[in-house]
Formats: structure tokens, sequence, C-alpha cells
């Protein structure tokens, strides 16, 4: 009954988790500069729902460091390069981070407003745009996972600023990994505080962010996990350029790739 209420949430929230057996997949600069693996599991972990995935690569980033920092026109120009990409078919568009599906959903219709076409275009790929795990989370085939896994894994779980306000997905990064067996999930006590990078915050106040990103880490290693996790790059490539500089360790992976390990699906980047 949990799981069928969370499902009618999610599609409430989401209404393009539809039947549709085709889904746009929008990389995100990070993944394509710095997490490629993350990019080839999340797709494994589509096509592992049975959906086709088309990945237009003319596809740039959201816009949202420009759109930070001040720069609406740059950020305009993203946008709307991303709505046209995006709009031939009205397939879900798939992003594996919350923070680059909050922008599309909710900056993308007042920054392309002055233009009508545009605007209506980036109303409608505001509805058809999803978080990757939110939109897997009821349609992974949990038979598949081992009952007896060879091993166990200890995960702590960050839950960045977006997944827990702009794009609230993270329930279901929580419940996606409760069901995989040999998965501990833990949450660090200070889960609902920021990592510290908060895009163009990271630069312009950096003794502040580095004070949130040590307490944050601290937390994060207090149950000594075999990974650290999140659905959004930034905050791990934060997360563990911090730890990695302090311990030469960095054990950070992305969502996708803890679940796709799980599945027997594994990339290495």
């Amino acid at each position: 009954m949990a799981e069928q209420e969370q499902r009618t949430r999610q599609q409430a929230r989401n209404p393009a988790m539809s039947a549709s057996s085709q889904v746009y997949f929008f990389g995100t600069c990070l993944i394509d500069a710095l997490y490629p693996q993350a990019g080839l599991d999340a797709i494994a972990l589509l096509e592992l729902c049975d959906l086709k995935v088309v990945y237009p690569q003319a596809q740039t980033c959201c816009g949202q460091a420009p759109y930070n920092a001040g720069f609406s026109d740059h950020a305009a120009a993203a946008a709307a390069q991303t709505v046209t990409l995006f709009s031939e078919h009205d397939w879900p568009l798939v992003v594996p981070s919350a923070s680059c599906a909050g922008m599309i959903k909710h900056h993308y219709p007042r920054l392309l407003a002055s233009d009508p076409s545009l605007h209506q275009q980036a109303t409608q790929l505001s509805g058809r745009c999803v978080e990757l795990i939110d939109f897997i989370a009821e349609r992974l085939p949990y038979e598949r996972l081992s009952t007896n896994p060879a091993s166990n894994t200890c995960v702590s779980l960050h839950t960045s600023c977006a997944a827990l306000r702009e794009e609230p997905v993270a329930d279901s990064w929580s419940t996606v990994l409760s069901r995989l067996p040999g998965v501990t999930l833990k949450h660090p006590q200070n889960k609902q505080e920021c990592c510290g990078f908060g895009g163009t915050f990271a630069v312009k106040s950096p003794a502040l962010s580095h004070a949130l990103t040590k307490d944050k880490s601290a937390a994060l290693l207090a149950d000594h996990p075999d990974h650290i996790t999140s659905g959004d790059c930034g905050c791990l490539m934060n997360i563990g350029s911090h730890i990695k500089y302090k311990t030469g360790h960095n054990p950070c992976l992305h969502l996708a790739s803890i679940v796709a390990r799980a599945f027997g699906i594994r990339h290495e980047g």
C-alpha cells in the first residue's frame, strides 16, 4: 500500500510517467566531462526498464551555471537550445541530476517568456522532465535482483539541496537504495544541510563553502561507508574532491552506478 501511494505521488508530480517506451536522455555537462560511467549506468538502467533511450548529440549544458551567476541572456540561450532539441517528440526527458532537472522544469518557462513559441515548448518540456531515479523507482525489475548478494555494501546517501527542495526526489533515492539486497543505507545526521557546493556559491564564498563541505564530509564518513552516493554530480565532485585531498581516496559514486551494480551492470570511467 505504501509503495502504491508513493507511485501515485510520483505520477502526480511527473505527468511524464506514462506508457511511453521511448525517452530522451539529458546527459548533463558534469557527467559528460567528469562522470561518464554514471551516464552509461543511467542509460543501462533505463534500458533495463525496457525503455528505448534517445541521446541527441547536440545537447549541451542546461544553463544553470550562468543562470545562478546572473547571466540570464547566456542561460536563456542554453535553455532555447535544450528546448528546441528535445521538442521534436513528446517523450519524457530523463535527467540524472535533481538540480539540472529542477532548472529545466522550474526556470526554463520564465527564462523564455519573451518568445511565445519557445515559452510554449519550455512549458511542455517542463511537464515531461523527470529525474532519473524518481522516474525508474517503480519501473525497475526488482525481481531480477539476487536474494543472496555476494557481498554487503554500506552506502551513505547525500540528499542534495535540489533533491530535498526544488525537485523533491530524495524519498525516491532512499526507497530505491533500501530495496537493493546487500546494500546497507546510512543517512548522515545533518542530511538536511548543504554540502557547500551550491554551484557558483562555492566560488563566491569559498571559506563558507569549505566549512560546509568539511562538516558534510565528516558526517557522511561517520558510518565508515564503502561508498558515498548522490544523484547530483556537482555534490559528488565537491565532497569527493575534499575527501580525496584529505585521505587520498574518493569513495563517491553516482546513485545510478550504485543501483546498476546491484543489477550486475558495471561500467568503469
